[in-house]
């Protein structure tokens, strides 16, 4: 009977090795390794390419890397990063390294990133992501610069009061299509000269600027919109009236970049912002709900990535045990990375 037992036992075996293809430990990479690098410009392309309002966001620190072996083949790559705020619009098409990171004078934003990517035969393919992001301390800024503006709420009444007004401005000196307010991007209050900074995205309609009687029955283009980026200042005179002075940049279309089938990391062409029955290729989902109490459009809120509830039980054993960090040669401990690496531009 002990025999028989045994048996039996051996011949579970292989179907239990069999069942486990992705057990082992991980290792972790050195934040300034090369590899890290590519990992992380990877994910940084698809945070910019799924963000849905506000700013691209340029790589300024990698904090942590994991790697896990995939068999029979492929790494699960698990990063921590750090980012800041770009100048460059979601919508803008400049390319990301062209654009200028916002200077801490200027209330930089820094985001946080926690995202998994598989890499099977040279190709990623982003399993989850998830991000926020947050304006510096008002106190840092004026440590910096004591007189510099800091982020004012989006939906504040003298915020949006300029935004109406320089893009009414921008629309009755417009000889092309009429163009509705997208988003609130960005909002400052001046004290020397007393003004509103505002910076905004817009999209064209139907209808021309010249002949728009009831701005309501213009619809935002379909298909590969025309969309454009906007910064204004309404200036207070002494004494009473206003000044705007507006001044915007009108993209053009572009052209949708085909992707492999499967393909989840977006090129360069980034998804519309807020616009229904936009081409973009996460047109077919809500853009999330619109936050405008606060000072800037938080990560959180405006970029949907993929979440992945079932990464967490496939890097686990069958056994429920949890793995380690892989042992050197010969039983050795385990390598320490080097991390976090290197700062790209400054601290938050």
């Amino acid at each position: 009977m002990r025999f028989f037992i045994v048996l039996i036992g051996l011949a579970q075996l292989p179907n239990r090795a069999a069942a486990a293809p992705n057990a082992g430990p991980f290792r972790y990479l050195d934040c300034d390794d090369p590899q890290a690098e590519e990992v992380a410009a990877e994910a940084v392309r698809y945070v910019n390419s799924h963000s849905r309002r506000g700013y691209k966001y340029a790589l300024n620190q990698i904090d942590k890397v994991k790697v896990w072996q995939r068999r029979p083949f492929g790494e699960l790559f698990d990063l921590e990063l750090d980012l800041l705020e770009t100048e460059c619009h979601v919508l803008d098409p400049t390319p990301l390294e062209n654009c200028t990171v916002r200077s801490l004078t200027d209330h930089a934003v820094e985001g946080d990133c926690d995202i998994k990517l598989m890499k099977v035969k040279g190709t990623f393919t982003v399993q989850s992501a998830k991000c926020e992001s947050s304006p510096d301390s008002a106190e840092d800024v004026l440590k910096v610069c004591p007189d510099c503006s800091l982020l004012t709420r989006l939906n504040d009444t003298a915020v949006t009061h300029a935004v109406e007004a320089a893009l009414a401005k921008f629309n009755s000196e417009n000889n092309g299509s009429y163009f509705r307010l997208l988003e609130i991007s960005r909002a400052k209050k001046v004290n020397l000269p007393p003004s509103t900074v505002v910076e905004f995205a817009v999209g064209a309609t139907d209808c021309a600027a010249r002949e728009v009687s009831d701005p309501a029955k213009c619809n935002l283009v379909v298909g590969p919109e025309q969309s454009g980026f906007c910064k204004a200042s309404l200036f207070y005179r002494v004494g009473g009236g206003e000044e705007v002075q507006v001044g915007c940049v009108v993209f053009d279309p572009q052209p949708a970049v085909p992707q492999p089938d499967g393909a989840n990391v977006g090129g360069a062409t980034v998804p519309p912002v807020a616009t229904p029955g936009g081409a973009g290729p996460d047109a077919a989902r809500p853009p999330g709900p619109l936050v405008t109490h606060l000072q800037h459009h938080d990560l959180k809120h405006s970029f949907r990535g993929p979440h992945g509830p079932h990464l967490a039980s496939s890097m686990e054993s069958p056994s429920g045990e949890q793995h380690q960090p892989q042992s050197g040669p010969q039983g050795s401990a385990p390598k320490l990375p080097v991390c976090p690496g290197r700062l790209r531009h400054f601290k938050v």
